[in-house]
């Protein structure tokens, strides 16, 4: 009989996980595959956290009370664009390709779908990034474009 997979549990974030979101940027794998510049303080998460909108969710995926992967979801705009809302997210180097990202991504389209009235949900994510590519078309996320030169690394 294999080992059974640990539990993830999803949550909405608090100020208090600002040093596991820290951890999480801070792997190499993690960093290299978003938007986020290095050294950030956990100071800098807390604020982050703290002053959220009403409309955007941040949510964490927990493993044995440890946050290990976080998943923004985060409203476009207003007017004709409300119905719009980005996704951004992150799994820790040592929990990528357990289920961590799957568990994440379930929960921010549950809440796009069932709570926020969301009917379009928007993504970046680096062309040469398999996994995650993989991650977001099993949720049926389509590619509509590639951006040259869009961000450095």
């Amino acid at each position: 009989m294999g080992a059974r997979a640990p539990a993830i549990h999803v949550r909405r974030a608090h100020p208090g996980d600002a040093e596991a979101i820290l951890a999480t940027f801070s792997s190499p794998r993690a960093m290299a595959g978003t938007l986020q510049l290095p050294y950030p303080s956990a100071e800098h998460w807390r604020k982050r956290i703290a002053d959220l909108s009403p409309d955007d969710f941040l949510l964490v995926a927990e493993v044995d009370g440890e946050a290990v992967g976080n998943c923004g979801l985060h409203a476009a705009g207003r007017g004709r664009r409300r119905h719009v809302a980005s996704v951004g997210m992150s799994v820790h180097d040592a929990w990528q390709g357990r289920g961590v990202g799957t568990a994440l991504l379930a929960a921010a389209i549950d809440v796009a779908d069932n709570w926020l009235n969301y009917h379009r949900l928007r993504l970046e994510v680096y062309s040469d990034n398999a996994a995650a590519i993989a991650l977001y078309r099993k949720f049926g996320f389509e590619t509509e474009g590639t951006h040259r030169a869009y961000a450095l690394r």
